[in-house]
């Protein structure tokens, strides 16, 4: 069984698209647990509604701590051995859930199953496709830019036993929660990438991400995971990482010195 977890807080905007959402999946093989931080609109309301006429669908409805302590609730209260996290205002493709079932009867215990995830603006314009084809931590270390990591869970799945092994999403940690569970997942769990879109991620003003990102905390959100992440690298990985880092430190610059003189961009081509 696939266990969807929906954290959410004062989401009557979006609550009613993601349950359909599931619904719609037509997978006989899921269950949907919605938790809920204590919503003061008709979020609950709605969540009620839908409950009483779909048996896949359990919810709970209490504040708790943030959208970490929210998820780490859902899967403790999870039936299925795959976890699969989806936000309120995001979605699948259709047919996705069964699917990933499909896949992992394929897979070893401690899977970690990703796919494609296309990204969305608020006109509904498709902005890019997040591919994470490469996930090791050596690669990941390099940053979004270089190689990009899974940038919404509704595009990875996962064995709820991955926690026994990794441990939960860290609380106190409102911003980067999703990347540092990935740096320890990539570490010890068995990956699987599928080239396939299976999710769908709305990057839209007044979210939480969306607010962080305008205001340039990327780097400064990553930067203590890496001071974290990187000293578990074997002395072979810093190496790479090493060689890596100033390859890419060169092409980088290269690539700023032809924008500021695209006159001397020809003359290069033709030396090499």
């Amino acid at each position: 069984m696939i266990s969807v977890i929906t954290p959410v807080y004062n989401g009557e905007s979006y609550i009613e698209s993601c349950i359909k959402v599931v619904i719609e999946q037509n997978c006989s093989d899921v269950e949907h647990l919605i938790i809920d931080g204590g919503s003061q609109d008709q979020t609950v309301a709605i969540i009620k509604e839908y409950a009483q006429n779909y048996p896949h669908i359990r919810w709970i409805s209490e504040a708790d701590k943030g959208q970490s302590d929210a998820m780490n609730k859902g899967i403790n209260l999870a039936k299925g051995e795959i976890i699969t996290i989806l936000n309120v205002d995001d979605f699948y493709q259709p047919n996705v859930l069964n699917r990933v079932l499909e896949i992992f009867k394929t897979l070893p215990e401690n899977s970690f199953l990703v796919g494609n995830c296309q990204v969305w603006n608020s006109q509904g314009q498709l902005r890019f496709i997040n591919a994470p084809k490469k996930l090791r931590l050596t690669d990941l270390l390099l940053g979004w830019s270089v190689n990009p990591h899974p940038i919404n869970p509704s595009a990875y799945f996962y064995h709820k036993s991955l926690h026994d092994t990794v441990g939960f999403y860290e609380i106190e940690d409102h911003y980067t929660m999703d990347l540092d569970f990935l740096f320890r997942v990539v570490q010890k769990a068995n990956i699987k990438y599928v080239d396939e879109v299976w999710g769908n991620y709305r990057y839209i003003p007044g979210t939480k991400t969306f607010k962080d990102r305008r205001k340039g905390q990327g780097k400064s959100r990553f930067e203590p995971l890496f001071a974290i992440y990187y000293p578990q690298l074997s002395p072979l990985e810093k190496v790479e990482f090493a060689l890596k880092d100033i390859w890419l430190k060169r092409f980088v610059a290269k690539v700023r010195h032809f924008i500021k003189r695209p006159d001397k961009f020809l003359p290069y081509l033709l030396r090499k």
